[in-house]
């Protein structure tokens, strides 16, 4: 049995929050106090569905995430970077999870999140040209903004700099500027790190630091 005095009116509060459509809670002294418990434990975010709503961690567990549906073969080794389905592909899949009411907030927001066209280079002392590696993924969870519609983070796994002395980077990021960042000389390190983040989810940008990310 819990010797927290507020456990049992936190519970209920997040009872409220996923029983109401809105994420909504009423604006008693006792029901804000109760926010800024949940919050600070980090088992309430802003929604990003409602303006003034929340959204309780453990509603958010049920939800899908989204990667390159091949991502388990790249890692193998048994397909290479050009044949993983597209970030296009995999920003319909999520958009289609959604619903119908948001997806078009959802649409507005594509090109943010799955980047402009990438311009050709060459890879280091090899003659043949192709985009560098630049896969999309999105994991429910929040920052210090709410996420994008359905309540979800969304990120990238990219090369920068030259192919010698440069860096694979995963990316997490809110719908706004929040955002973390774990950076490592080889893919392999990153796309095992992709994963953590993937298993890990869901959860707030802050959390992330537990496994080596930063906040940018």
């Amino acid at each position: 049995m819990s010797t927290d005095p507020n456990a049992e009116f936190d519970h209920a509060v997040l009872d409220k929050i996923d029983a109401s459509p809105l994420g909504a809670v009423p604006t008693t002294p006792a029901y804000q106090d109760a926010l800024r418990r949940l919050y600070a434990a980090q088992q309430v975010y802003a929604s990003a569905d409602h303006k003034g709503g929340h959204v309780t961690a453990r509603s958010l567990i049920a939800l899908p995430f989204f990667h390159a549906h091949n991502l388990d073969e790249f890692i193998a080794g048994s397909i290479d970077d050009t044949a993983l389905e597209t970030n296009a592909s995999i920003y319909d899949r999520y958009v289609n999870s959604l619903p119908i009411d948001h997806r078009a907030r959802a649409e507005k927001l594509r090109l943010m999140v799955t980047g402009k066209a990438i311009h050709h280079r060459a890879k280091h002392g090899v003659a043949a040209v192709h985009d560098p590696l630049h896969t999309l993924f999105l994991v429910p969870g929040a920052g210090p903004h709410p996420g994008l519609p359905g309540n979800y983070l969304h990120g990238a796994v990219f090369h920068v700099g030259d192919e010698v002395t440069g860096a694979w980077v995963v990316n997490v990021h809110d719908s706004d500027d929040g955002a973390s960042l774990f950076s490592t000389p080889k893919l392999p390190e990153a796309l095992a790190k992709l994963q953590e983040v993937i298993s890990s989810a869901p959860f707030h940008l802050n959390e992330l630091e537990g496994l080596g990310f930063k906040l940018t």
